[in-house]
């Protein structure tokens, strides 16, 4: 069976629904069973979306894009000036 992959959102509502089945009363395994994952990966979902609103995880979406473009445009800048400090040390 392959994995699935959840979106933010899919995964901030689900741990909404976890904390409904424990006000309820239900233990972890239960509760666990009932939204389809694992015990690891619910405490791996709430450490990293616990207490997060949806807008809050689309926000962090825009944010963790913005950053991996902003990484790559800086390692291109970083690669034309090593490529021009080379190229100009060669002409002495």
């Amino acid at each position: 069976m392959g994995r699935k992959r959840y979106t933010p959102e899919q995964i901030i509502r689900l741990l909404r629904q976890a904390e409904v089945l424990s006000s309820e009363g239900r233990n972890l395994s239960e509760i666990c069973r009932e939204i389809g994952v694992t015990v690891n990966t619910y405490y791996r979902w709430r450490k990293e979306y616990g207490g997060m609103q949806v807008n809050q995880a689309k926000r962090l979406k825009e944010l963790e894009k913005e950053n991996s473009r902003l990484k790559r445009a800086v390692a291109d800048l970083t690669l034309d000036n090593q490529i021009l400090k080379e190229s100009s040390e060669g002409n002495y």
